[in-house]
């Protein structure tokens, strides 16, 4: 009888911890509203071909001062914070972001979207993936 109670004691616990878990993954994924895509390096050059869209390098002045896509402008990650970057006045321009490797990108994408830009890009594999 003792074991009995164990087990459905056991079996409790871990139903009701999977909910609250449950319940924690959805909150956080509606608490961010903002959206942007992913785009390979093949599908963010076919944007640039097509014309219209600014590209956004969020690196370090050092690292574009090295190398840089023709026709990128500079806003590194850091300085995107609670203020739109001055260089981005237009919210519902096509804005195709990138950095090393992609991971400073997806944050000043999501940074970026949050502050109600609607067509936000982040180049996936950054510049190290681009063979253009």
């Amino acid at each position: 009888m003792k074991r009995k109670f164990t087990v459905l004691v056991t079996c409790l616990l871990l139903a009701a911890l999977s909910l609250f878990a449950f319940s924690c993954a959805e909150q956080e994924q509606s608490s961010s509203t903002a959206e942007y895509t992913d785009l390979s390096a093949e599908e963010a050059k076919a944007k640039i071909d097509e014309g219209e869209v600014i590209l956004v390098d969020v690196r370090t002045q050092e690292e574009y001062d090295e190398k840089h896509i023709d026709g990128a402008i500079l806003i590194p990650n850091e300085t995107i914070t609670d203020t739109e970057p001055e260089q981005l006045s237009d919210k519902d321009a096509e804005i195709l972001i990138y950095c090393k490797s992609g991971n400073r990108s997806s944050q000043a994408a999501e940074k970026l979207a949050d502050m109600g830009f609607s067509n936000v890009y982040n180049i996936l594999g950054g510049i190290s993936e681009w063979p253009y």
